[in-house]
């Protein structure tokens, strides 16, 4: 699989990896990754058959094969423990690594993920996919942000939305590889294998995603044995994008929080916080 390694070159540095969501691509992170190359070791990679990630996704794939796919590349990296951070899909396969592979996080954060899927999420996945099926690509790209961005912050950016547009209608990962990951990401049901992830997990939900309802990432923090939860007010399914400013220090506040070699695990869950957005 594609990937780049960027940041800290201290041989004390913790590595993180960075997962990103249905899209699949390494790019979605670049609102982050100048803060996070200051204090850490950065992986961020294509998804298989995704953007550079080449390859054809064959019928019956699941989320535990995209798990597997991470903990082999970490491994031909020689990384055997390192954070975690994923956005919606990315955060799914997070879970189902710690599940698989409980050795190798040190902790995870989950950004508008879920345990089982919701049927608002659903409706949503449904109308998408059958907007790919019925009117094609163009369709589903240009329909897409709005699941992803609030009105408000779409009608600011309107050029850096269809430059955005553009490159994904170019590099397309195509039909059929993301019809079997969108399935993927809808079968996946973790509510009985909850209790048993015992890496410490942060849930970031935004109270105006319109996509993943934030009751989602409550839910998901409660089932889990070391899950906490904080909230954003503004930003949207992607508010890692439209608000950095407000995303960017809740998440390395919980990174930093494991500086320590000998931290595992996290304390008691505490409430939910909620952070106004800086506007």
């Amino acid at each position: 699989m594609f990937y780049k390694i960027s940041g800290s070159t201290s041989p004390d540095a913790q590595t993180l990896v960075l997962s990103s969501g249905l899209g699949g691509v390494h790019g979605f992170w670049q609102p982050q990754l100048a803060l996070l190359e200051e204090h850490f070791r950065v992986v961020v990679y294509d998804q298989f058959g995704t953007g550079a990630s080449q390859g054809v996704i064959p019928a019956g794939y699941r989320m535990e094969d995209m798990a597997d796919e991470l903990a082999a590349l970490l491994s031909s990296l020689n990384i055997d423990r390192c954070h975690l951070v994923g956005h919606a899909l990315g955060g799914i396969i997070g879970l189902h690594l710690a599940q698989r592979y409980p050795a190798l996080l040190t902790s995870l954060v989950v950004i508008n993920g879920w345990t089982v899927l919701d049927s608002q999420t659903r409706r949503c996945f449904k109308v998408r996919q059958d907007l790919l099926l019925n009117s094609g690509v163009k369709a589903y790209v240009h329909a897409q942000p709005l699941f992803l961005y609030p009105a408000d912050w779409l009608s600011t950016h309107a050029d850096l939305v269809q430059q955005e547009q553009l490159q994904q209608i170019a590099h397309f990962q195509g039909m059929e590889n993301l019809l079997h990951r969108l399935h993927a990401l809808m079968a996946s049901d973790l509510s009985d294998s909850l209790p048993n992830i015992v890496t410490p997990t942060l849930a970031i939900s935004c109270k105006d995603d319109l996509l993943v309802p934030w009751h989602c990432s409550v839910t998901l923090a409660a089932g889990l044995t070391n899950g906490e939860h904080q909230q954003m007010l503004y930003g949207g399914h992607a508010m890692s994008v439209t608000d950095p400013e407000t995303f960017n220090p809740i998440l390395l506040a919980w990174l930093q929080g494991f500086t320590s070699p000998s931290v595992t695990t996290s304390s008691q869950p505490s409430p939910t916080e909620t952070l106004w957005p800086k506007h």
